[in-house]
């Protein structure tokens, strides 16, 4: 009886997945926020797409919340062990990342490994999120260096096609990983969620963008 019921309920995620894939997913805004009129259909997508993300097994890539230049690149000497010589977060990022963590909360979303780039601004997003963090360089930003981008993104798709086991895995990085995995260019905080398959291989689900009010 046990192994019908865990059948249909993968059978229910499975159609759900497929059915959130042919209607896509707008942002995600946060309660108190406007958005204009809703299309039809966008509550349920969201909801569905955290449904998935309770069921876990999932990977979520996650490019770094808002920093205090945007957009803008590591000023001239850049040290990756110096923060101070970085573009870093905003206290208006921070307040992103504290609310994408609060969200996943609320929402019961079990989060079973994160990883990062090891640009300060990434770890920082994670941690203030989720709390901790396990620096990969595989994330790590090669804007300024793109021979280093094909071998990246290649150890990205592979560990993204893994289905993780406990609950999801959360990577965050930057926007030129993010698109150069997926195609899409998400936004600073923007999360585009990944269904695994195995082999390197894997689908989008949908995307999320917690909205979050800028201060003034």
């Amino acid at each position: 009886m046990h192994g019908c019921a865990t059948r249909s309920a993968r059978l229910a995620v499975a159609a759900l997945l497929a059915l959130l894939l042919q209607l896509g997913a707008p942002a995600l805004i946060a309660p108190g926020e406007s958005a204009g009129p809703a299309a039809p259909g966008a509550t349920s997508v969201e909801d569905g797409l955290w449904a998935l993300l309770r069921a876990g097994g999932y990977v979520v890539l996650m490019r770094h919340v808002s920093t205090e230049v945007t957009p803008g690149f590591d000023p001239p000497g850049f040290q990756l062990e110096d923060c101070a010589t970085q573009r870093n977060l905003s206290a208006f990022g921070r307040d992103e990342a504290r609310g994408i963590g609060a969200a996943f909360r609320s929402r019961g979303i079990p989060v079973s490994r994160v990883l990062s780039s090891r640009w300060c601004r990434c770890l920082e997003t994670a941690r203030l999120a989720f709390g901790t963090v396990e620096p990969w360089p595989a994330l790590d930003s090669y804007h300024e260096d793109r021979s280093r981008g094909p071998a990246q993104t290649a150890e990205v798709k592979r560990r993204a096609g893994e289905r993780p086991v406990g609950g999801n895995v959360i990577m965050v990085t930057h926007e030129v990983n993010v698109a150069a995995a997926t195609g899409l260019s998400p936004a600073p905080g923007e999360m585009v969620i990944l269904a695994p398959e195995g082999d390197g291989r894997f689908q989008p689900a949908g995307r999320l963008l917690l909205s979050v009010r800028p201060p003034g």
